[in-house]
Formats: C-alpha cells, sequence, structure tokens
C-alpha cells in the first residue's frame, strides 16, 4: 500500500510540475525577432568561418543586431547581400569583390630538392617541426595536404603532377587553408584574377635555382619588361599586385623564364 502510496505522490508532483513549467515558458517567453528569423532563412549554410563569425546563424544574429555589416558572406556573395539589405531595411550595401585561395607554389618532387626522406605524419604542420621541411625550399608546398584536409568545400585538390590547386568555383575564401599552411604560401586573390605567381620564395636567385627548377629568380623581366603586367618585386620574389593595371599580366607570363606566372 505505501508502494502505491508514493507512485501517486510522484505522479503528482509531476503533474504539477509540469503544468508549471507550461505557464512559465508562455508567460516568460520572448518572442524571436522577426528579422533575425528572415536572415537565417536566407543564409548558405556554409558556416565557412569567412565572415568572421562562428557560422551562418552567428552572422545572421549579429547583423539583425548591428554588430556586423552586411555583405560579408563570399559563398552568399551579392545577391545574399541585397537580400539581407532588404531585411534590414538598408538602401546601399557595398560588397567586397569576391576573393579565392591560391596555392603560389608548383615545386612539385620532379622539380624540388629533397634533403631527407619524411616518413612521419602525413601533414604539413607535422613535416615543418623537423628542419622546416624535408625539401630544399624552406618557403615551398610541403604536398601533405594540410591545406586540403581544412578545407570544408572539398575546393582542394591535386594535379597530375601532385601540385595542390584551389577549384575557384568551390571556394569561399573562408581562410581556413590560409592559416593551416605552415609555410604561408596560399593567399587570397581577386576570383576575377586570370594570371598567379606560383612561387613563394623570397631569397636570391641564386639560392632558389639550387633548390628548385620552377622558382622565381628574381629576373625582374615581368616588372622591366611589362610596366603594365601589376608585378612588383617582394625582396627577389614577383608578385601580383591587383590593386595596378595587369593588361600586360598575359605577356608577362609568356616571357618569364621559368613559367611561374600560372594561367588560373
Amino acid at each position: 500500500m505505501s508502494i502505491l502510496y508514493a507512485v501517486l505522490v510522484i505522479g503528482l508532483l509531476a503533474l504539477i510540475l509540469g503544468f508549471a513549467l507550461e505557464f512559465a515558458s508562455k508567460k516568460f517567453a520572448t518572442e524571436k525577432d522577426e528579422k533575425l528569423v528572415s536572415l537565417e532563412a536566407i543564409m548558405p549554410g556554409a558556416n565557412c568561418g569567412g565572415c568572421g563569425y562562428a557560422g551562418c546563424q552567428a552572422y545572421a544574429e549579429a547583423v539583425s543586431k548591428g554588430e556586423a555589416e552586411i555583405g560579408k558572406c563570399a559563398p552568399g556573395g551579392r545577391a545574399l547581400a541585397l537580400s539581407m539589405a532588404s531585411i534590414m531595411g538598408v538602401d546601399t550595401v557595398t560588397t567586397p569583390e569576391r576573393m579565392v585561395a591560391f596555392i603560389a607554389c608548383r615545386g612539385d618532387v620532379n622539380h624540388t630538392e629533397l634533403e631527407a626522406k619524411y616518413d612521419g605524419i602525413f601533414d604539413c604542420r607535422a613535416a615543418s617541426l623537423l628542419f622546416n621541411g624535408n625539401k630544399g625550399c624552406k618557403a615551398g608546398c610541403l604536398h601533405y595536404g594540410s591545406c586540403a584536409a581544412v578545407c570544408p568545400e572539398r575546393a582542394i585538390y591535386t594535379d597530375e603532377k601532385g601540385n595542390y590547386i584551389v577549384d575557384k568555383e568551390k571556394c569561399t575564401s573562408c581562410g581556413k587553408c590560409v592559416t593551416a599552411c605552415p609555410h604561408n604560401i596560399i593567399r587570397l586573390i581577386p576570383y576575377n584574377a586570370e594570371y598567379a605567381v606560383a612561387c613563394n620564395n623570397i631569397e636570391s636567385g641564386l639560392k632558389v635555382r639550387r633548390v628548385c627548377e620552377v622558382g622565381c629568380i628574381g629576373c625582374r623581366i615581368c616588372v622591366n619588361k611589362h610596366p603594365n603586367s601589376g608585378c612588383v618585386m617582394k625582396e627577389s620574389l614577383s608578385v601580383v599586385d591587383y590593386s595596378k593595371d595587369t593588361s600586360g599580366l598575359a605577356d608577362a607570363a609568356t616571357d618569364c623564364p621559368r613559367q611561374i606566372i600560372t594561367k588560373l
């Protein structure tokens, strides 16, 4: 009899607590911001972090509170920015130029000197811990795929030579590959760029020749002969300044003795 009594008491308490919770949830409920609901509904769901927030929902919430600028979502592009502006009641919106990742190295194992055999974890960061990698060029790609492993869009693949390449149509410019590379060879360039310099070694041409057959030797042909190429020198390395006139970059690519101004 005492067991039955205890069961009844517990059941009654559960029922009372249930009603109390239901009442409290309705009494103290806060309605979700309609703008936030609308913003969340149109987000692409990539959750790449390229906007600087933890994910699409976090970015939408920041925009709804006026804490973030509209136009930071690379996957959504201008179309999303305009839709977000409409929801927020903003008349004009400036969207940044779409950027994509570029891996500035084409020094595959057939073109670069190896100093030692690496037999560790298949990861660039792990390989770089020992003498900054086993390649003679300490500024080039280690070819262990740390960038590809962190890419949320699977936009990085290897070509027939084993070089890591970015599919710019898939890239959302989240920057995770940039952070993952221990040699800092990955940079963000304009989506509409047709050429880029595929080298990251700023050392003299003499030193580059010793360790890589396709590295930039700082000959300056692209800069001196083609002033409208957009190429500028970073120590002994040619890099493209895309804010300049790059109309002559295709001709500079043709004249490059090492053919490292790569067509994208």
